[in-house]
């Protein structure tokens, strides 16, 4: 086989600021994410699913006239298989995330954690009344914060492992959801049984038809999407508060270059909330101006970024393949990891600089790390230890190059405050929202999330069917690390909508003062999303049920088995899903894409499918929200109607005679 050409910076990264630190990488021969992916080939039999390893027996590798395993089990068993343990991987990733934010609530309001309590009085009480928690005593007056409190943080533990029945926040759905749910049986029970259920399922000589095994793994995913993840969320808000708007920095130009650089990356808030409340202790400064430095810039990478900047308005760093270029400035102390999408390759190239990375969750480890295990009940002590311990690095700096660019953004959009947004405090409503794509203005909804990929020019399909989207009057919401690709690319500020939108899309984005595209969270919070597309769907005039809505969701640059439970739990929920990058984790089986895309349309109303090319994404896109507008009798799309109204106007307005303008702007003759 012929070596892989290597890339050049340029067609390694669409981001100004990581091709400029790829290219120092390669000057002093620092090994990246960017060239181990040149390096290695990528397994063309695994990437289509066709290897399985599941027994001793194997590995057994389908090619050629191979279409069975030792074992018998086909391409469609194998493919099918494969798919459902990254799914149980993925959900099992986010839900455990929200197993420990449940504990934390727990140990919080019994005072094993004093520097925790509830932010969010507001979202305690909303989450009390879906988990069946009573607020008010039997004569009728309010309970104790910290009771009901410590009755949710149960009750929501209890959902991981209940004994009978299904998933409490299922009914936070569409009603016609719940029953497409029920008839086909793949309500989840509790979330870590579906889990269980799903891996015991793919073990050698159990379920071995893939259709079968693809029903579980909706199930499996629907127990993170509607389970673990949204409690994740709603937790976190009661915990650190319900994001709201605030005005903030992205990309690598955030970091300081006199100051003492702290990256947290990860996933956990518990550590980021306390980090930053140690970071503005003024002890704390006092010690690293005593150091020299002029203060302590906080900034995150992925998701843990994500949870700092819309709660705290800590600046972003960068996504997932940013983390090793950010210790390639020279200007980062420390990088604090918890969990999730943490490269081992950190360690290496902190060796060159005089970072230290420090790990802090009980769960992960990184060999050649510091690790400083983090505990609740003494946060904000083993927090300050942390920050001091960064300070101290500080007079180590050798040469720094901090890049220039950094991009502001607007990010806090929970759905709590789109529902402010668009109605106030008294009328809280999506009916604007849904007008106004009931009348074309806006053509339809796009989530786009997910990763980046190392095999992918980094944030090259993010930033082309963002730019797509908007073109076509299409509202953009994001989370995880395709919002920081779009916080990089400046259109995450209400300014935007005036030069990347469509004349409908612009005209709302002004009339309302939002960007058009909405910084939603971190990839848990994906519930966020389900929950707006519910709200929706019950608002009236989009049908009545998810599937009905012109929405698409998608990953173009996926690449973790968290993606694939997303994914999965979206369709199920009754969205048509795009992943794109490549042809799929299941492109050795027709059977299995016939399944996952067609078979699953029929039985639940949402459909996956793997598209390489970005244009082609914006294509089957476009072609499905019109498919749905048609559907519900809604007026084709026609750009011409807007554009003529809101700030755009007034320059040509202001040009006329007054008596003209009147007319122009009212439709009657001025007198």
């Amino acid at each position: 086989m012929a070596k892989k050409e290597a890339r050049t910076p340029e067609e390694t990264s669409k981001d100004r600021v990581s091709v400029a630190l790829i290219e120092r990488a390669c000057a002093i021969e620092v090994e990246t994410a960017f060239t181990r992916a040149d390096a290695i080939a990528a397994c063309n039999i695994g990437g289509a699913g066709l290897c399985c390893k599941n027994c001793a027996m194997g590995p057994c590798r389908l090619v050629g006239k191979t279409v069975r395993g030792v074992c018998g089990a086909t391409l469609s068993t194998i493919a099918a298989r494969n798919f459902a343990r990254a799914v149980a991987a993925g959900a099992s990733a986010h839900s455990d995330h929200g197993r420990g934010l449940a504990y934390t609530l727990l140990e919080a309001v019994e005072g094993h954690a004093p520097d925790y309590g509830v932010k969010d009085r507001f979202k305690l009480m909303e989450v009390a009344g879906y988990l069946g928690v009573p607020v008010t005593d039997e004569e009728g007056a309010l309970r104790p914060e910290d009771e009901i409190a410590r009755d949710v943080a149960i009750e929501s533990l209890n959902e991981f492992g209940k004994i009978r029945g299904t998933l409490t926040y299922l009914k936070r759905a569409p009603i016609k959801r719940q029953k497409v749910w029920h008839e086909t049986g793949i309500e989840p029970r509790s979330v870590d049984r579906e889990v269980v259920e799903l891996l015991h399922r793919t073990h050698i000589g159990n379920d071995q038809d893939a259709e079968h095994i693809l029903d579980h793994t909706m199930r499996c995913a629907l127990g993170d999407g509607w389970g673990g993840s949204m409690l994740a969320t709603d937790l976190s808000d009661i915990l650190f508060g319900t994001p709201a708007p605030v005005r903030a920095d992205s990309n690598l130009g955030v970091l300081g270059e006199n100051k003492v650089n702290i990256i947290v990356h990860g996933h956990e808030p518990t550590l980021s909330e306390m980090i930053v409340a140690a970071s503005l202790d003024p002890e704390i400064i006092a010690y690293a101006k005593s150091k020299g430095a002029d203060g302590i810039q906080l900034a995150g990478i992925c998701c843990t970024a994500n949870e700092t900047l819309m709660r705290q308005g800590v600046p972003l760093a960068g996504n997932f393949l940013q983390q090793e270029l950010a210790i390639l400035t020279g200007a980062v102390e420390a990088m604090v990891v918890d969990i999730q999408c943490i490269f081992q390759g950190l360690v290496s190239v902190a060796e060159r600089f005089h970072t230290e990375i420090i790990t802090t969750s009980p769960k992960a480890k990184i060999t050649g790390a510091t690790h400083i295990e983090f505990e609740e009940s003494r946060a904000l002590e083993i927090a300050k230890e942390i920050v001091r311990r960064a300070i101290d690095h500080f007079p180590e700096r050798g040469e720094t190059i901090v890049p220039e660019d950094h991009s502001e953004l607007v990010p806090g959009f929970s759905h709590e405050y789109i529902d402010y947004a668009l109605g106030g405090f008294y009328r809280g409503s999506l009916r604007p929202l849904n007008d106004a794509i009931i009348t074309g203005r806006i053509r339809g909804v796009v989530a786009n999330i997910g990763c980046n990929n190392a095999r992918i020019c980094h944030d090259s399909l993010h930033q082309y069917v963002v730019e797509e989207f908007l073109k076509n009057d299409i509202l953009v919401v994001e989370t995880g690390c395709g919002a920081i690709a779009s916080a990089k690319q400046g259109l995450m500020t209400p300014e935007a909508a005036l030069q990347a939108a469509g004349p409908g899309l612009r005209e709302v984005c002004e009339t309302v003062g939002i960007p058009p595209v909405l910084h939603m969270g971190s990839c848990v919070d994906n519930s966020r999303i389900l929950t707006v597309l519910a709200q929706m769907a019950t608002e009236g005039g989009l049908g009545e049920d998810i599937s009905d809505i012109p929405a698409v969701g998608m990953a173009p640059e996926w690449m973790s088995e968290k993606a694939l439970s997303i994914a999965t739990y979206c369709v199920a929920s009754g969205a048509y899903v795009i992943l794109g990058g490549s042809d799929g984790p299941v492109s050795g089986s027709e059977e299995a894409l016939r399944i996952m895309s067609d078979g699953w349309e029929k039985k639940v109303g949402g459909r996956l499918e793997f598209i390489a090319d970005g244009e082609e994404i914006v294509r089957r896109s476009i072609a499905h929200i019109d498919k749905k507008r048609a559907a519900l009798g809604l007026p084709e799309y026609d750009p011409s109607k807007w554009g003529r109204s809101g700030d755009h106007r007034i320059p040509e307005l202001l040009a006329l005679p007054l008596e003209e303008r009147i007319e122009a702007a009212y439709g009657v003759a001025g007198k």
